[in-house]
């Protein structure tokens, strides 16, 4: 009589093998998407080749053929490169060491786009609820969007005036400013959070996503309400991760519209998203003479020379010089005649 084999452990799938490395490492959501978006990319760029078959030369022929072909932006092909290295060093532990010390495409140097006050307070005064408030602190506390997404009821400070920001770029916490203007209205936004919470507890719900290993350390502490997102969703969400059922804060759409529709009702004539509110905080710091290195301390840079490109915005340094046509006694005729013509063109 035969006996049965027992079945071999079947080995996961590539993808999976990304995604729970990725997870090991505690690395967000969106850099799992990213990683497994451009991985997939690379494999059918090769006709469904598996990368344990693939080395320099296939690698290097489809980070070219974004370059070429797709004419991608650097930062969208050093993603690619990201994610290519993740796969060959931490996945299929096939170091390729000439991808080290590849040249990656460097950023064109540009000035950011920056609100002038007014603009700002034309901006704001087309907003409303959650989305003013959000909009506020992006501005008056200098938060990233992702940064203000994931505040927490506990790390408001009302007695110092104070946001501590936890896990921000380069997953570094930090300190920043609690503006005066919006204590009053966050502590009502807060007030709201409380009775959401209070609801939810009462349907059998009530947790949130803790970070790291905080869930399984302390299981209950997710329950509490110094854990609860400042915004959160209105509805109800399954965890992609662990089919929990949780109120997640709210998704990061609901302000980049909100301040597009304020730009339109504004009628600012500049390329405007949530980032511009930040890039406008840190300049009109500079313009009112705090010192750099608060600045950059405030907005979480770890080197200064990422903040002086504020300077370049403000004109000041070695730019801050005068044009010779304004110099020397005003406008020529000349050109007196051409600004007389032009305003009575436009009239």
């Amino acid at each position: 009589m035969k006996t049965r084999q027992p079945h071999a452990a079947q080995q996961p799938r590539l993808l999976d093998q990304v995604r729970d490395a990725i997870r090991r490492r505690h690395y967000s959501p969106r850099t799992e998407e990213t990683y497994v978006h451009w991985i997939k990319r690379f494999i059918y760029f090769h006709g469904k080749r598996h990368p344990r078959e693939m080395a320099e030369a296939e690698v290097t022929g489809f980070l070219n053929y974004l370059a070429r072909e797709r004419d991608v932006a650097a930062a969208t092909q050093n993603q690619a490169l990201s994610a290519l290295l993740f796969l060959y060093k931490e996945v299929l532990a096939q170091p390729l060491p000439w991808l080290d010390s590849l040249e990656r495409a460097r950023r064109p140097a540009r000035v950011p786009a920056v609100l002038t006050r007014s603009e700002v307070q034309r901006l704001l005064s087309h907003m409303e609820g959650a989305k003013w408030l959000m909009a506020s602190l992006l501005y008056g506390a200098g938060l990233r969007l992702r940064e203000c997404l994931k505040l927490r009821v506990k790390d408001v400070d009302f007695e110092y005036r104070q946001i501590t920001v936890r896990e921000g770029k380069g997953a570094k916490d930090r300190v920043t400013m609690l503006p005066e203007s919006v204590v009053e209205p966050l502590r009502a936004q807060l007030l709201r959070v409380k009775a959401l919470h209070e609801r939810d507890l009462a349907e059998g719900y009530g947790d949130v996503e803790l970070p790291d290993a905080l869930q399984r350390k302390y299981p209950r502490m997710g329950y509490e309400l110094a854990w609860k997102f400042v915004f959160p969703s209105r509805q109800l969400s399954t965890d992609p991760r662990t089919g929990v059922i949780r109120r997640h804060h709210v998704y990061e759409n609901y302000l980049v519209r909100g301040v597009k529709q304020a730009v339109r009702a504004a009628g600012v004539p500049k390329h405007v998203s949530c980032h511009t509110l930040r890039h406008s905080f840190a300049t009109h710091l500079l313009e009112s003479g705090y010192d750099i290195r608060t600045v950059q301390e405030l907005l979480g840079h770890s080197d200064v020379s990422t903040t002086m490109i504020y300077t370049h915005v403000l004109n000041k340094g070695g730019r801050g010089v005068k044009s010779p046509l304004d110099s020397g006694g005003g406008q020529p005729p000349v050109a007196r005649d051409v600004v007389a013509e032009y305003r009575v063109s436009v009239a």
